[in-house]
Order: C-alpha cells, then sequence, then structure tokens
C-alpha cells in the first residue's frame, strides 16, 4: 500500500493576489480554476512533480458563515500553518521571489538541523517556507 500527499489548501483573501505569488513568483502551473457561486478556488503545482497540488481559497468557499469567519480571523492574525518547500536552487528561487516584490522573511541560511532555508509571506500573510537539503 502506498500513501503519498495530493493536494492541501492554503487559505488567501485573494485569489488573485494570491495567484501571483504562487503562479508567477513561485513558478507553479495552474491546473484548475473553479468558480462556486461567488466564491472559487484555484488549484497549482509543479511540473517535477504532477500528483501534488496546492489549493487557494477564501475563508468562505465551501464553509458556513460561522466557520469561515473565525479561519478569516486566523488568516488575518497570522496565525495559520506555514507552508513548506523544497527546490533544488535556493539561491536563484529566492531570487527570483525577491524580484516579485514579495515580502521577505528570512534570506537563505543554513539551518542547524539540515537544510538552508528562506522565508516569504504570501500576500495574505502566510509564511512560505523553501528548504534545499544540503548534500553530506
Amino acid at each position: 500500500m502506498t500513501i503519498a500527499l495530493h493536494y492541501c489548501h492554503i487559505t488567501v483573501d485573494d485569489v488573485d493576489a494570491a495567484l501571483t505569488f504562487y503562479r508567477d513568483a513561485l513558478g507553479l502551473e495552474v491546473r484548475n480554476d473553479v468558480s462556486a457561486g461567488e466564491f472559487r478556488w484555484v488549484t497549482l503545482g509543479s511540473a517535477d512533480q504532477p500528483g501534488v497540488e496546492i489549493v487557494l481559497s477564501e475563508p468562505h468557499a465551501g464553509r458556513s458563515q460561522a466557520d469561515g469567519d473565525a479561519l478569516r480571523e486566523l488568516l488575518l492574525k497570522g496565525a495559520l500553518p506555514m507552508v513548506v518547500l523544497r527546490t533544488d536552487d535556493l539561491d536563484a528561487t529566492f531570487e527570483r521571489i525577491r524580484a516579485s516584490g514579495a515580502e521577505v522573511l528570512q534570506e537563505p541560511i543554513d539551518q542547524p538541523w539540515g537544510p538552508r532555508d528562506c522565508a516569504f509571506r504570501d500576500p495574505s500573510g502566510t509564511m512560505v517556507r523553501i528548504q534545499q537539503e544540503t548534500k553530506g
């Protein structure tokens, strides 16, 4: 039996603003863009990992008003979990994302627990860490 990550959700307050970060700055490709009433969600992925996707959606999409309100409050506080991505060239990835105007939280450094990584904030405030495993 095999278990693998297929997709994960990232809650955003503005799908279009999030697309400029995840698609344009990170280089992910749009796989699906679905309207559902007044809301929409967008799935993105990497050509290198065709079976893994990120789903961007607003707090109230597919949720009750109360649940959407609660999730929006957490989003506004910056209290939602971070996202950790992996790259094979951290320095080039960092420079491309920084050039997009994204908020830099941490420039590339070697972490004592192993990976070399950097961190940004997406337009909705979610921390996005990007790691490159060290060799050796």
